[in-house]
């Protein structure tokens, strides 16, 4: 099973298993189910079948995802939006036991040092990890005195880019402050960095009982309103080697994504999310495909380490998928996606 079918993410795990369905030498053939809130969600029409959920936020979501697991005779369930990781994470042990399927992701304590980005500062600074300054709003004039403009200011809890600010005056630092607490986040103050040409994403996985790396790949990327447009697959050692002892240190049992700058000679880490990138079917077609490995370590008991990979540069674009206006109709009728008869065409 595959959460959040219609995010970017939750495409890009699709995207992973259907290219690792696609690799001749697999001896591991997945069916897909998607599953989202919103019955057109893109990638239940590139999944084996799709259904809708009521969101994460539902009292009845987890029942929802547990009857869907045992119908379906569901092995794995990977999630594909940062919404449902603590809620699944929650109830991984209930899932489990009532299912059979095994929940692919990190601990909540992991999740929650992760999803928020103060958390994540005292984390990094108490481990002895270079990572950007930061500061809460409280101390905000000694934290401009010392790092001085311009400033990034950003939600503890967001994700994405969605109310990220670079500042330039007190104005602007004011305003930006105002505009995360409007919709009851929480303001945080970060160091800028200056990302041209040095932003980097790794994607680490590790071994269900969090004491091995099985695979760790970094790109250094260009973006666009948040995601990744252009990646650059390379060795990148000293920046791979910082996720590795990040992912280490947290105690992961699953995939992160560290996102990082490098700035004369050192990384400064930024951020961490406790799961998949969206970029995750770059690495899959570089060598790295995370959610097989997780798939084959939590659910076949397989520890498969993958070291090597291909260099590459990716550059996205915009494509389209078609769906027989009949046969989405009847997915919309019955609330379930089933021989959508979905194609893509191969005209670029």
């Amino acid at each position: 099973m595959v959460t959040g079918a219609g995010s970017i993410l939750g495409q890009g795990i699709i995207k992973s298993l259907n290219f690792s369905n696609l690799k001749k030498k697999s001896n591991v053939i997945y069916k897909i189910i998607g599953v989202d809130m919103s019955i057109e969600a893109i990638g239940l029409y590139r999944c084996d079948s799709g259904l809708a959920v009521p969101s994460a936020s539902s009292p009845d979501y987890i029942d929802s995802i547990i009857k869907i697991c045992k119908d379906e005779k569901i092995e794995a369930v990977f999630v594909g939006t940062d919404q449902e990781l603590l809620p699944l994470a929650n109830a991984k042990k209930l899932i489990e036991t009532e299912s059979g399927a095994k929940v692919i992701g990190n601990s909540p304590e992991i999740i929650s040092i992760c999803r928020d980005k103060w958390k994540t500062f005292e984390y990094l600074k108490k481990n002895n990890l270079s990572c950007a300054e930061s500061s809460l709003i409280e101390n905000k004039e000694n934290f401009v005195k010392e790092n001085k403009f311009p400033i990034v200011v950003k939600p503890r809890e967001g994700y994405g880019s969605l109310h990220f600010y670079v500042v330039k005056n007190e104005d602007e630092l004011g305003t930006a402050i105002s505009e995360i607490q409007k919709i009851g986040w929480r303001p945080i103050l970060q160091e800028y960095l200056d990302a041209r040409d040095s932003e980097f994403t790794s994607g680490v996985t590790a071994d269900k009982d969090g004491k091995k790396i099985l695979s760790s790949i970094s790109m250094k990327r260009i973006l666009r309103n948040g995601q990744t447009i252009k990646a650059f697959v390379d060795d990148y050692d000293i920046v791979r080697e910082s996720a590795n002892e990040a992912a280490v240190k947290l105690g992961c049992t699953g995939a992160i994504n560290v996102q990082a700058i490098l700035q004369n000679d050192e990384v400064k880490i930024f951020e961490i999310n406790p799961r998949f990138s969206a970029s995750v079917p770059i690495r899959a077609v570089a060598g790295v495909n995370e959610p097989d490995i997780l798939f084959r370590n939590n659910v076949l008991g397989e520890e498969i380490v993958v070291n090597e990979y291909q260099k590459l540069v990716c550059m996205r674009y915009l494509d389209e998928i078609y769906v027989p206006l009949s046969n989405f109709k009847k997915s919309v009728e019955n609330n379930k996606v089933e021989n959508s008869n979905s194609f893509t065409e191969s005209y670029f």
